[in-house]
């Protein structure tokens, strides 16, 4: 075999060596550990051997850049010297390229070897590697797990020549997380870009990244909005707070509101009315749950899964009251503001073409008070309802009847649906109407 073959076989070796060490090295980099722990899980050996790499990639990387390295320096050392001279003495026979063959042939052998290196070494290897990155993981990574074992010494070597440089030139290594925050940000919006995920689950996925930052005090119910439930009051005026406030858990106080002795839950209260038996808030009510508000609404999810709980009462830096938060909260956190039953059914106010409003007894006072212009209603701790419904019983002073009636503030307000014991929809008529009626048929208005 001529010389010129075997410089040609030779440097065609080097560069498909090159070619297999960067191949090998973006194909683990590139593939997923948990398809590859799932193989494993399996009974796959290669896939278990792919997933050591992966998971402790510095000896390997520092292996292939070894081989990488090594395979240069040979390369170089080949430089197709026999080539170039050859193409050199063929340029003799051209008079006006005889003074520049030298120049030429090597400049012709360094353009060869640079484009078959980009093309061989390089750019297809890699293109493989990033279109089956855990086959070829999976195929390559036994063989470099030896390679590894074999160039140990040589890695620690310039593992620790590289610390001692470092050291002095002064320089300090921070080892950053492999995985940070935008990582995962990326890896969602490229899956939405590719139809993986829908365009509402990457809000979620930040809203989740967010949660140990998120304090509770942003998602609490305020103090000002919680229904308690006094521990001395009579069963009627317990029973009738918790017919119209539509909630499932309430807050039970002694004495004061600071004084949270317990939390009660409708299901228990109604698995006593079942049995026949009402029993005392004492008697229905579980420990509270105390949480400051300085906690995180991650702490908050680690908390509610090793108690088992899913309402807490939230304190300030004195032991006070401040609030409450539910799983619910926790969970309108990720996906955003989750409708009720009866949000599902809005609108729950109706204006109709007399003017006069068809109410649901469920809506908020407040809320009925910004629509119908000129309505207040009773502020302050003595208000112990949130719902229309609530304010209809207050004003009767028992659960009232359809068709009762009474005036407030320029409107007559008219039970017209009784749901059971619940007041289901109201009819605010404007007195001028009541007294002179001219109302057409019902039309739904804007709410």
């Amino acid at each position: 075999m001529s010389s010129i073959a075997t410089e040609f076989i030779v440097i065609l070796l080097l560069l498909t060596a090159n070619g297999v060490f960067a191949m090998t090295e973006i194909a683990v980099v590139s593939a997923r550990k948990a398809r590859l722990r799932r193989l494993a899980q399996q009974g796959d050996i290669r896939a278990k051997a792919a997933l050591d790499l992966a998971e402790s990639p510095n000896r390997f990387l520092s292996t292939v850049q070894v081989g990488i390295t090594l395979v240069g320096v040979l390369a170089g050392a080949f430089g197709g010297a026999t080539i170039a001279e050859q193409i050199a003495q063929a340029l003799q026979r051209v008079p006006a390229l005889a003074r520049y063959g030298e120049a030429i042939g090597i400049g012709i052998v360094v353009l060869a070897i640079t484009y078959f290196s980009l093309i061989i070494g390089e750019l297809v290897p890699k293109r493989l590697a990033l279109a089956q990155p855990e086959r070829i993981a999976r195929f390559m990574a036994r063989p470099m797990t030896r390679l590894s074992i074999l160039a140990a010494p040589v890695v620690k070597l310039l593992g620790l020549s590289t610390d001692l440089v470092l050291r002095l030139l002064g320089a300090k290594v921070d080892k950053a997380p492999q995985v940070t925050e935008d990582d995962v940000k990326g890896l969602v919006e490229e899956g939405v870009a590719a139809g993986v995920f829908s365009r509402g689950e990457p809000q979620m996925v930040e809203s989740v990244l967010a949660l140990d930052r998120l304090p509770v005090k942003q998602i609490m119910t305020p103090r000002t909005k919680i229904i308690w439930l006094n521990r001395a009051d009579p069963h009627e005026a317990v029973w009738h707070k918790i017919v119209v406030s539509g909630h499932s858990r309430f807050p039970v106080y002694d004495g004061n509101r600071d004084n949270a002795v317990g939390v009660v839950s409708v299901k228990s209260i109604y698995g006593n009315l079942a049995a026949g038996v009402m029993g005392k808030l004492g008697d229905l009510m579980t420990p509270p749950l105390l949480v400051p508000a300085a906690c995180t609404v991650a702490q908050l999810l680690d908390t509610f899964r090793s108690s088992g709980r899913h309402f807490a009462l939230v304190t300030d830096e004195f032991g006070g009251i401040i609030g409450v938060v539910t799983l619910v909260d926790v969970l309108e956190a990720i996906v955003g503001d989750i409708p009720s039953q009866e949000d599902r059914s809005k609108p729950v106010a109706h204006r109709r073409a007399d003017g006069s409003w068809l109410i649901d007894g469920l809506l908020e006072v407040d809320e009925i008070a910004r629509r119908m212009a000129g309505v207040t209603f009773p502020r302050g701790p003595d208000r112990n309802y949130q719902t229309v419904a609530g304010f209809i019983l207050a004003q009767v002073g028992r659960v009232p009847r359809e068709g009762e009636a009474f005036e407030w503030q320029g409107y007559r307000f008219e039970v017209i649906d009784m749901d059971h014991q619940r007041v289901d929809k109201v009819l605010a008529l404007p007195l001028q109407s009541a007294i002179n009626p001219q109302a057409g048929p019902a039309q739904p208005g804007t709410s």
